[in-house]
């Protein structure tokens, strides 16, 4: 089953409305924003280990469950979700009474640097100019009324993620990893900087986990095994699953359409799903927000 582009899935795939989503309490010294729950960032501490791509899936994953959901591309220097959510080519968003309006594919509201430069031109603005871009692109949007919004963080732990820990109210954190021991050193300090900061984190996602060979159907563990497992263990941190390297998921994210709208029904779409699901669970076990702002403050 593939899902067009401009549909909207407010409900699970058998028609059932989830659970009521509620607001949950954010790092000391921030408030929630108006119409937006909870928001959640996806960290990877390294670039490659395909955070963006698990972020995009994870977003449409909630919007199966049922959830309201948009997605803040939150990589000034290189931004990826336009090309992923099949929008690189579409018209720059409108702007109404000083918000932009949000892009949507699929139903998901999106923003990125990437709708308003040009996409060959590189971004040489220094930290002070990027976090101001990214403050801009969150508060001066038309979000409306969210459930989640995914923060897609770009690597590091830097002038961005700084930003988001002092002055963007974050529900929960979400670390994606590969199994390399590469990786994990770089995970490890995302693990940190976000336990530092007040910022809870909900969880390690392994990605690349294994190759299966489309001949044989042999699993193959190219990147090393059971590392993210290893790291939620460290840390006690619940292990959201293991997502494997596929490339359906390459090809989908090539042609701007996520596996889990590509085929919502596949394999490895069930994977984003629990994940997704898994996610919902551990934000709920976290002290909810009582004060929600209205438009008006």
């Amino acid at each position: 089953m593939t899902i067009h582009k401009d549909s909207t899935m407010q409900q699970t795939t058998n028609d059932r409305p989830i659970s009521p989503i509620y607001s949950h309490a954010t790092q000391k010294g921030t408030q929630p924003l108006p119409g937006i729950k909870n928001i959640l960032a996806v960290g990877s501490g390294k670039g490659g280990v395909g955070k963006s791509t698990t972020a995009v899936n994870l977003a449409f994953s909630l919007q199966l469950l049922g959830a309201k959901v948009g997605i803040l591309d939150a990589d000034i220097y290189g931004p990826s979700q336009p090309h992923l959510l099949g929008l690189a080519q579409s018209d720059k968003p409108s702007v109404k009474e000083n918000q932009f309006e949000p892009l949507s594919a699929y139903g998901l509201k999106s923003m990125s640097i990437g709708y308003l430069i040009d996409a060959s031109a590189p971004t040489i603005w220094r930290g002070p100019m990027v976090s101001g871009a990214l403050l801009q692109l969150l508060n001066q949007t038309a979000w409306g009324q969210l459930d989640y919004l995914i923060v897609d963080l770009p690597p590091g732990t830097g002038d961005i993620q700084l930003t988001l820990a002092q002055k963007i109210p974050v529900s929960g954190a979400i670390i994606v990893t590969t199994p390399q021991d590469l990786a994990l050193l770089d995970a490890r300090k995302a693990v940190a900087m976000f336990q530092k900061v007040g910022i809870a984190v909900l969880g390690v996602i392994e990605n690349m986990s294994t190759y299966t060979c489309p001949h044989c159907q042999h699993n193959v563990p190219i990147f090393g095994e059971a590392g993210g497992e290893q790291l939620s263990q460290q840390y006690s941190l619940p292990f959201l699953g293991q997502l494997p390297l596929a490339t359906t998921v390459r090809v989908a994210a090539d042609k701007g359409v996520p596996t889990v709208m590509a085929n919502p029904e596949s394999e490895i779409a069930l994977l984003y799903r629990d994940i997704a699901s898994k996610v919902m669970v551990e934000l709920g076990k976290k002290p909810r927000e009582y004060r929600i702002p209205s438009k008006t403050e």
